[in-house]
């Protein structure tokens, strides 16, 4: 289709259907504008992808509503309905359990909640956190001292946060101690107050994993946990630590679970479509035991 400016008003030259959802899309996008916000290319490329799926429409209130668990200068914002769900359990639980697959922004969406708590003085300290796994390499093989060891497991965590707050500004927290990222075995003994806690690909936790992470929880401290169940890379025959407390904690109070899903990747858009294919492909495979990483 066409899409001609003709100052005060746009025409959308196409095929009826088309030039409905092109101005879907663009309606959401001047809701967005006349709210005060200014839509990003990104912004663009998460409408066009999910117009088919829902009103787009909606995307412009998504974008033009600040969540209350986000400051105004994170510059984070929900892009879908499960992220606005997530970021508002987040927001009025203490423990957040989220799944869904890559792209939806489990850990980025958390991570913004914690730099926000923390810079409001809501929490003293942000604690993340992930299982060091050992897929396809060993830590034993791996050079370095055990810091150098497991930091390729904790990189994810350190890219997030840079990308929400200036490096200088991260090594002084650090530093202060306001930020700590270490491997989940570093959790064990120990209480966490007044402190925001991530655990991160917590798919890959056991049982008993789980339990220990669980169980740090201090006073005046909130947790998030979130993975993705069909990306396993424990042992045959272990059980998911998420998938337990999945099921487990399911009926207590102040425990809020959010299932993403693929109307929430806002990843590039061909992300969206690898998900597709696989779950088609995994779908004809005559072996599936939830473990997609396993699989030939």
């Amino acid at each position: 289709m066409r899409i001609v400016d003709r100052g005060a008003t746009v025409v959308i030259i196409g095929e009826e259907e088309d030039a409905a959802l092109a101005r879907t899309v663009l309606a959401g996008m001047l809701d967005a504008v006349r709210a005060g916000q200014t839509p990003t290319l990104d912004d663009l490329d998460c409408a066009v992808s999910q117009v088919r799926e829902r009103d787009a429409r909606q995307l412009g209130s998504l974008l033009s509503q600040r969540p209350a668990a986000i400051r105004e200068d994170v510059h984070i914002r929900a892009r879908t309905r499960g992220q606005k769900k997530y970021l508002d359990t987040i927001h009025t639980h203490e423990m957040t359990l989220v799944v869904g697959p890559a792209g939806t922004g489990k850990t980025y969406l958390a991570m913004a909640a914690a730099v926000s708590a923390l810079l409001n003085k809501q929490v003293k300290r942000v604690v993340l956190t992930r299982p060091a796994v050992e897929a396809g390499e060993r830590l034993g093989f791996l050079p370095g001292d055990l810091e150098q060891k497991v930091n390729p497991y904790l990189r994810p965590l350190y890219d997030a946060l840079y990308a929400m707050v200036d490096m200088d500004r991260v090594r002084r927290l650090m530093d202060q101690q306001c930020i700590e990222v270490a491997p989940l075995a570093f959790m064990r003994g120990r209480t966490l107050d007044q402190a925001f806690i991530i655990l991160d690909e917590a798919q890959n936790t056991t049982v008993d994993q789980m339990l220990m992470f669980l169980t740090r929880l201090g006073q005046g401290s909130r947790a998030v946990v979130t993975g993705d169940t069909t990306q396993v890379d424990l042992p045959p025959g272990t059980v998911s630590g998420l998938g337990d407390a999945w099921n487990v904690l399911q009926d207590i109070p102040g425990i809020g679970r959010v299932k993403l899903g693929k109307a929430d990747v806002v990843r590039n858009p061909l992300v969206q479509q690898i998900i597709n294919a696989y779950e088609v492909g995994g779908a004809r495979s005559p072996r599936r035991d939830g473990r997609a990483g396993r699989e030939g």
